[in-house]
């Protein structure tokens, strides 16, 4: 627990067997209450490793939901659970475990509902190994963001997220696309619904067994989060909402 309130850690994987102990080795279980995993439709042992390892928490799709479907499960799950902070981390080792107390902690302080590890803060996106051209379309689509939104945030792609219970319920989250775009959407719901977002330096790593997607979704992606930012800026001008702002 931090400061009394229960924190559940959220794994959502997809073919992780390869890193998943490597993270988990991080994590501090005198924190930590419950470790949930969603296993996606691994073509791996993603799901058994995951239960060799002790985690207590393992769900396995039979067939791939996509990354927010697998997000939607979740934090389904953490909240049965009773959690009070949710963070959700990817199982893939880029982003390392040892700011869960720092996340966590913001969140149980009362002044951020949702918190998150940014790559960008500390400068060392570059030096961690992410491409170029990822680096450059991040830049450049936080900026937009930034426009739309009216937030200041040093960037929206992190895949290291903490949030508070009451947050995640009040969010319709089952409105939010099933693929990779659901990140965002569930970032322009926050903003919309004028909640602050905290941020924190988080180191990366880009490695062979890191997860990532190719170009083509990357484009497709980038395509989404132009329509989300698009579809706040809407909001924000007092013109009809979008189904995922409503």
């Amino acid at each position: 627990m931090i400061a009394g309130k229960k924190l559940v850690v959220v794994l959502p994987a997809y073919n992780a067997e390869r890193t998943l102990e490597r993270t988990l080795e991080e994590v501090d279980r005198t924190l930590v209450d419950d470790v949930v995993l969603v296993d996606d439709a691994s073509q791996d042992r993603t799901a058994e490793l995951a239960r060799r390892l002790g985690i207590e928490h393992v769900i396995r799709h039979e067939h791939n939901r996509g990354y927010g479907g697998n997000q939607k499960t979740c934090y389904a799950r953490a909240l049965e659970l009773g959690a009070d902070i949710v963070i959700m981390l990817h199982p893939d080792y880029q982003y390392t475990p040892k700011l869960i107390p720092a996340m966590g902690g913001l969140v149980a302080s009362g002044l951020f509902p949702a918190v998150l590890g940014s790559r960008i803060l500390g400068g060392g996106a570059l030096a961690g190994g992410m491409p170029l051209y990822k680096y450059i379309a991040n830049r450049a689509l936080t900026a937009f963001q930034n426009l739309c939104t009216g937030a200041k945030l040093s960037e929206y792609h992190t895949g290291y997220r903490a949030f508070s219970a009451e947050l995640l319920r009040e969010l319709d989250l089952a409105a939010n696309s099933d693929d990779f775009i659901f990140d965002n959407q569930m970032l322009g719901q926050i903003i919309a619904a004028g909640h602050p977002i905290g941020e924190v330096t988080c180191p990366t790593r880009y490695f062979q067994d890191a997860s990532s997607i190719n170009f083509r979704r990357s484009v497709v992606y980038g395509l989404g989060v132009l329509g989300v930012s698009l579809a706040v800026l809407a909001a924000r001008l007092g013109l009809p909402r979008a189904r995922f702002l409503r």
